[in-house]
């Protein structure tokens, strides 16, 4: 029987791993992804991916990649991050995403615009309706107090721990880390300005993302910090991209509102200054 109290037991049992498939992993190239995704070539898969409940990934994605994301089991809860690959202090500006465009609440044709009044990313398909840009995602402090723990390799880990080591793996820091969004587990303002929590729409449900610009994209799955349940609750997340193409003038989000326009408007220009189709 091996053993790793010694180094060479040690490398043996790393060995045998090899070829070891869980239900948590990434498929590495994404083109092995064991499901077929309906009208995608497997050789354009970029990114295929099962996070658990209480698990992260990153990636950095070129512009026109189509995100999906799926909450196979019904109670995942995708917590995101975007930044501009080529100039990372560029990132998500939830609130302006959602001041600007006059809408509180998530959906098709909403653009999660940057600090810069860009487009990193736009809902280009959504079958849950049940997301949040209001609460953020949870904290040590938080989770610890409400689960007795929030350490990111504890039971109930806090998504801006989780984000803090995805962002440290792409040479960001606590400093670099905005405010977040999270689909999946939904929460609606009621008229007297209280919270309430609808939480999932029910297993199998996705959102599309394209992204618009180069992207680093940080996902946490983990728990939204107003589910009312007792227990940590998130189950497994599905992530797959594949290249795609930019939104273009003549696509229905450019003109979705006057807002989005003037975003993407924003978006082009940026990227014809730097010479990028």
């Amino acid at each position: 029987m091996s053993t790793t109290a010694t180094t060479y037991g040690a490398r043996d049992h790393a060995r045998a791993q090899a070829g070891t498939v869980v239900d948590t992993m990434p498929s590495i190239p994404a083109s092995s992804w064991p499901s077929e995704v309906p009208e995608v070539d497997p050789e354009a898969l970029t990114w295929a991916e099962t996070v658990a409940g209480g698990g992260y990934t990153h990636k950095v994605l070129a512009r026109g990649t189509r995100l999906r994301l799926t909450d196979v089991d019904g109670d995942a809860c995708a917590h995101l991050l975007l930044f501009n690959a080529e100039a990372p202090w560029e990132r998500l500006n939830v609130a302006d995403t959602v001041k600007v465009q006059w809408n509180a609440y998530l959906g098709e044709s909403v653009a999660l615009l940057s600090d810069q009044g860009r487009v990193l990313a736009t809902i280009v398909a959504d079958s849950s309706g049940r997301h949040d840009a209001l609460c953020g995602t949870s904290t040590v402090d938080g989770n610890t107090a409400r689960y007795g723990d929030g350490s990111p390799h504890g039971p109930s880990p806090a998504g801006l721990a989780l984000f803090t080591l995805a962002a440290a793996k792409n040479g960001l820091g606590p400093r670099d880390l905005p405010p977040s969004l999270s689909f999946f587990q939904g929460v609606r303002v009621q008229p007297e300005g209280g919270l309430e929590f609808t939480g999932s729409a029910g297993a199998g449900k996705a959102v599309d993302l394209r992204i618009e610009l180069p992207a680093i994209v940080l996902l946490a799955n983990v728990a939204h910090p107003v589910d009312p349940r007792p227990e940590h609750t998130v189950s497994r997340l599905e992530v797959l991209a594949w290249r795609d193409r930019p939104t273009t003038p003549d696509s229905p989000e450019w003109t979705h509102t006057p807002e989005a326009q003037r975003a993407f408007e924003n978006t082009a220009d940026y990227l014809t200054a730097r010479g990028i189709a």
